[in-house]
């Protein structure tokens, strides 16, 4: 009777599965070089690793920023670019790589759904939101996070 279940089991027809449909990271603006106005469109073509924290000394903030100098090389020679939202304070961030800063920080949390805490979102070259986790990445997490999305948009010029 079990192998007559389990045979029947085979037999039905298995549901098709389908990847998620891209979702075009929400729209922020940051200062660039110079202090100047930029906004995440104008980074097409770059991936982007964004940190969201309602304060630059939370634990998992630094934890974070710490975890992205250890891998920092790897990605200025592809032009990653990494920004802060957290609210304005005089502060410098507490970084040895550059980090620029969101202009909007309460906008930006909004627009990503982050109430309180920490969030990283990684954002591909393509402008969609690749990653979004409220816990600390490990620096090979973010790498291959990155490094998969250089691959899948290769792939799709190759394609196209």
């Amino acid at each position: 009777m079990r192998r007559l279940f389990f045979a029947a089991l085979l037999l039905l027809p298995y549901p098709a599965v389908h990847a998620a449909p891209a979702r075009l990271a929400p729209e922020f603006t940051f200062l660039g070089a110079g202090d100047k106005a930029r906004s995440l469109k104008s980074l097409r073509g770059q991936s982007v690793v964004l940190l969201i924290s309602d304060s630059p000394g939370r634990g998992a903030f630094k934890k974070q920023l710490k975890y992205l100098e250890e891998i920092y090389q790897q990605f200025a020679s592809k032009g990653v670019v990494i920004i802060a939202a957290v609210p304005d304070t005089e502060k410098p961030l507490p970084s040895n790589i550059p980090v620029a800063r969101a202009t909007n920080a309460a906008a930006v949390t909004g627009a990503y759904g982050v109430e309180k805490g920490f969030q990283i979102a990684i954002i591909g070259s393509d402008g969609n939101l690749d990653y979004q986790t409220g816990k600390v990445l490990a620096p090979e997490r973010v790498r291959d996070v990155i490094q998969n999305s250089f691959a899948v948009q290769a792939n799709e010029r190759k394609t196209n």
